[in-house]
C-alpha cells in the first residue's frame, strides 16, 4: 500500500481541480537514474494499464505499476510547502540511501 498524507492530499486536490482532471489519479513509480541508482516518478493519469496496482488512500486514488510496487511498497506521499519546502517528496521505508536532493533512492 502507498499511503498519502493530508499536505499530499489536498495539493494533488487542487492542481486536479486547477488542471480540471476529474477523473484522474496519481500515478507514481520508479525508474533508472538519479545520483543514488532510482529516480521517483509522478504524474497525473486517466488511463489503467494490466499490469497496475490501484490503491485509494486518504480520498485520493494510487496507481503504480508491479514492478515500480517491489521498491516502493509502504512508501508515504507527502507535500512539503513553504519556502523551503521540496514540492511533493516520497518516504520509502525501503530506500537505504538517498541523495541529498530527495529524488533518488538506492535499495
Amino acid at each position: 500500500m502507498i499511503k498519502v498524507s493530508e499536505s499530499a492530499k489536498a495539493q494533488a486536490q487542487k492542481l486536479m481541480q486547477e488542471q480540471n482532471l476529474s477523473n484522474a489519479f496519481i500515478r507514481v513509480g520508479v525508474k533508472g537514474g538519479g545520483c543514488s541508482g532510482l529516480t521517483y516518478i509522478m504524474d497525473f493519469d486517466t488511463e489503467l494499464k494490466d499490469e497496475d496496482k490501484v490503491f485509494e488512500d486518504n480520498g485520493i486514488k494510487i496507481v503504480v505499476d508491479k514492478k515500480s510496487f517491489l521498491y516502493l511498497v509502504g512508501t508515504e506521499l507527502n507535500y512539503s510547502g513553504g519556502l523551503n519546502g521540496k514540492g511533493f517528496e516520497f518516504i520509502n521505508p525501503n530506500a537505504n540511501r538517498t541523495c541529498g536532493c530527495g529524488e533518488s533512492f538506492s535499495i
